[in-house]
């Protein structure tokens, strides 16, 4: 039974979609990229998944996501991509059995000044030409060679960089980047380049390592591919129910503003959802929406609890009937493209009062 704003994760698409990335990338290892709730999927739940599907290690943002996996029993390694900025965090990492990544100068300062508990396992970033974060090219090999005498370091230490432009196959930008890092680390037992898009379109960004994310949840990396092409399937759908169903003439207007105007006499259905529940207060008239499995349009603006839509000519519509926001039978990457956003942005912006319902099978329409 749906009730409000219920988000169902599908357990059987998430293992499908891992089995699809390790075909991809079958002699690398798997670091599953569970950063941001696991893309708004729930981290804990997607760690213990993924963990029963035998995935290698798990990566997330900072180092209070890491705390949580640990808490909740999750006990492969997890990566810390942003590393940590002050010492305490480094204690706190160590402790905690999570590996930094590290990116600055500043961090192998800390790491030689600190005695630690025990030595900890590091990742190396190079910057490639992404620019955000990571050691400049120049200086690589001589903070390399510091880690590499740092006693409170795991040796070796792992090395990784990030792609900027994986997602467009035809940008050279990705060339470039594999090109450098190959040529700073030919050869090492632990590197990391690709992310999905790396994944499924760049052979040459395999390597000892992948980093699947947004692939993981069945959602295509690729702006003009869609998941379904790519043999991913949802793990999300966000589905509500109808609370109302009311006709209207010719004339009445909809919603705040009334900026939805009737032209004919329409039968309109209203959903218990909103932009309180992450669904994009941006998304116009006339955007996607299904009810009882049939295709409907938005009307008017969403409100913070509810929205109001099209169901005039549908069939089975009444208060209670399931309304699907995306996932199974509307792609995500769709409704995003309709709010003029990227599907990471829907899926991270659920809201905390959405209720999050582990699956093998999703409820039906």
């Amino acid at each position: 039974m749906v009730s409000s704003a219920t988000a169902f994760l599908d357990l059987q698409a998430l293992e499908s979609n891992l089995a699809l990335i390790r075909l991809a990338a079958p002699q690398s290892r798997i670091m599953a990229v569970i950063k941001a709730n696991a893309y708004g999927h729930d981290a804990v739940t997607m760690a213990h998944a993924l963990a029963g599907s035998g995935v290698d290690a798990f990566a997330v943002a900072r180092l209070e996501e890491g705390l949580i996996l640990r808490d909740a029993g999750i006990g492969l390694p997890v990566v810390v991509l942003q590393g940590f900025v002050e010492a305490h965090e480094l204690h706190l990492m160590v402790r905690s059995g999570l590996e930094p990544v590290i990116h600055d100068v500043f961090q192998v300062d800390i790491l030689e000044q600190q005695v630690l508990a025990g030595p900890v396992r590091v990742w190396l970033k190079l910057d490639t030409g992404m620019h955000r974060l990571g050691i400049e090219p120049e200086v690589f090999e001589q903070i390399r060679q510091r880690l590499a005498s740092c006693v409170s370091v795991v040796q070796p230490s792992a090395v990784m960089t990030h792609l900027a432009s994986a997602d467009d196959m035809d940008n050279l930008a990705t060339h470039q980047q594999l090109e450098a890092f190959h040529q700073r680390v030919s050869s090492h037992p632990a590197r990391s380049v690709a992310n999905s898009a790396g994944i499924l379109g760049w052979h040459a960004a395999h390597t000892e390592w992948v980093r699947p994310g947004l692939a993981l949840y069945g959602v295509s990396p690729f702006p003009h591919m869609s998941a379904e092409s790519l043999g991913l399937r949802p793990v999300m759908t966000l589905r509500t129910r109808l609370i109302a169903v009311k006709q209207l003439q010719a004339g009445d207007r909809v919603g705040y503003g009334g900026d939805y105007v009737c032209r004919e006499p329409v039968l309109m259905g209203i959903a218990a959802i909103g932009y309180g529940d992450g669904y994009p207060r941006q998304l116009p008239s006339g955007a996607p929406v299904l009810v009882s499995g049939q295709r409907c349009t938005l009307m008017g603006r969403v409100s913070m609890d509810m929205i109001a839509v099209n169901v005039t000519g549908l069939i089975d519509v009444r208060p209670g009937a399931v309304v699907t926001l995306w996932g199974d039978g509307l792609p995500v990457e769709e409704v995003a493209r309709w709010a003029d956003t990227i599907p990471y942005t829907l899926l991270c912006g659920i809201a905390r009062r959405v209720q999050m319902k582990p699956s093998i099978e999703l409820a039906a329409h």
